[in-house]
């Protein structure tokens, strides 16, 4: 028996040692590249393909299906709704099961002895046999305990609806980045293929003019200052090249396409550029972002929450009453009765819980002040972006129409020196300055119609108003595109019943 309990000791110490040895080997590289590989496949699976040129609905359509941190909110909100369930079963009793068997290498005996004599008074003796088979099952339930998580499967209840605003919130972010990104977008589309035309002109024109001056042909002077103005017009093209060059990169991603899928947007034509008109006044728009904006309606969760733990913290300083029963089983032989159930009442009082309470219920009651103050903060906050959005819409509006016009002017320009440079009367530099500056014009021109719709849809973001309805006929693109564009004509009307906010 000796040997055992040394050979038991020893056993328990390798492994004790062993435990506070654990190690783990660093990922691989091919972990990785599968990793990789898997994430890929992942991120852009079950997508439908590109059939047909986009349009700005598409565009949203796409991201609020596509869009990776959209659907990161999509799983909190079931997360949220998960937990909420959880707390719930917290509102149960607690019931226990067990079963086993319990044996000992010899005999529980025992004897007696008075505490009068201190002879013993009884030779030893034993009640319990050495193996027996034992089985419980007990229930408790806790009346504190079961209000104090009433009240938190409440608190989980607005954490999930914190998450459902939350969601909105990111939905209204993706429209707005879509909107701004599409524009330029397609001012890049429509411009681009003429930003190269023009710089293989100009890059033509820079080479005939290197040839002149190195065969010494006219004025040094002048040859000079002209192969400047080419270079300084290729500067210029360049820059806006890049400015524009990663538009559709920027689109691409919101709307979670792999970067290499080559795609063509819906271009309008200039004509038919619809200038969105505000139809709404001041004060329903006012209204209507205090009411419906997800930060707010956040911030009315977050106060009740604090509300519930101020009640949380007066359930905690009431004496708890429990109640329990169960029923048992021991194989004992020596036992009269081998199975048997009981029942228990009992009070428990946390005396500490009675100090502190007060202290607690004060925290908490703070809690909930600062939180309706910073809802009246974020009030104020919104009030000031729904001005400052207002504002920015009605110069980007003026802007606009300035650039229409510029642009009319410069195209007529452009015309007048391509007539007078096919009758040989003006000299090919002017005649590329002013197609220069006609395509600035079109760019400033895009990118202010661009900058107008941006603001225009920073103005819906703003009021918080949901363009995607709750209910759809189904998730296919085709289908969210159309609801999103129906709620938007519905936006442009003022018709805002229509929308659904929450």
């Amino acid at each position: 028996m000796l040997k055992v309990r040394k050979l038991f000791s020893l056993s328990a110490m390798v492994l004790a040692a062993s435990g506070c040895a654990v190690t783990t080997q660093p990922i691989t590289k091919m972990e990785s590249g599968q990793r990789s590989q898997q994430d890929k496949i992942a991120m852009f699976s079950q997508q439908e393909p590109v059939t047909a040129p986009i349009t700005l609905y598409d565009a949203m359509a796409r991201a609020l299906k596509y869009n990776l941190e959209s659907r990161l909110k999509v799983m909190e909100h079931a997360l949220a709704q998960q937990q909420l369930e959880l707390a719930r079963y917290d509102m149960l009793p607690k019931i226990a099961a067990s079963a086993g068997y319990a044996g000992r290498n010899n005999m529980s005996a025992s004897s007696s002895r008075s505490v009068e004599t201190g002879r013993t008074s009884l030779e030893p003796s034993t009640s319990q046999d050495r193996d027996r088979d034992v089985a419980d099952l007990t229930m408790v339930w806790n009346v504190l305990d079961f209000g104090v998580s009433y009240v938190t499967a409440q608190q989980k209840s607005d954490q999930r609806w914190i998450a459902e605003e939350r969601k909105r919130k990111v939905v209204h972010t993706i429209l707005q980045d879509v909107r701004s990104a599409y524009w330029r977008a397609v001012a890049a589309e429509r411009l681009l293929g003429q930003i190269d035309s023009l710089i293989v002109r100009v890059n033509e024109a820079r080479a005939a003019s290197e040839r002149m001056s190195t065969q010494q042909v006219g004025d040094p002077i002048e040859a000079l200052s002209y192969r400047r103005a080419l270079i300084d017009a290729t500067r210029q093209l360049e820059e806006q090249r890049r400015a524009l060059s990663l538009a559709k990169t920027e689109l691409a991603t919101l709307m979670n396409l792999p970067l290499d899928t080559p795609y063509k947007l819906a271009l309008p034509q200039s004509s038919d550029e619809i200038v969105p008109q505000l139809n709404i006044d001041v004060k329903t728009l006012e209204e209507t972002a205090l009411v419906s904006r997800p930060e707010l309606r956040e911030q009315d969760y977050q106060v009740r929450i604090h509300a519930a733990e101020t009640r949380k913290a007066l359930l905690r300083m009431l004496p708890g009453i429990e109640i329990s029963a169960g029923g048992h089983y021991d194989s004992n032989s020596f036992l009269v009765n081998n199975s048997w159930a009981d029942v228990g009442v009992k009070a428990t009082w946390n005396l500490f819980n009675v100090l502190s309470g007060p202290a607690a219920r004060k925290t908490a009651q703070a809690n909930e002040q600062v939180a309706e103050v910073q809802r009246q903060a974020i009030s104020l906050a919104i009030l000031a972006q729904l001005y400052v959005a207002r504002a920015n819409y009605s110069e980007a509006l003026r802007q606009y129409k300035t650039s229409a016009e510029l642009r009319d002017l410069d195209g007529q320009i452009a015309q007048q020196l391509r007539n007078r440079y096919k009758a040989n009367s003006i000299g090919e530099l002017q005649l590329i300055q002013g197609e220069l500056n006609a395509l600035n014009a079109n760019l400033r021109q895009d990118l202010a119609y661009a900058e107008l719709r941006n603001t225009y849809g920073q103005i819906i973001s703003t009021v918080g108003l949901d363009l995607l309805p709750k209910a759809l006929p189904s998730d296919k693109l085709g289908d969210i595109s159309q609801a999103l564009r129906q709620s938007e004509s519905a936006w442009q009307q003022g018709k805002l019943s229509a929308l659904q906010t929450f």
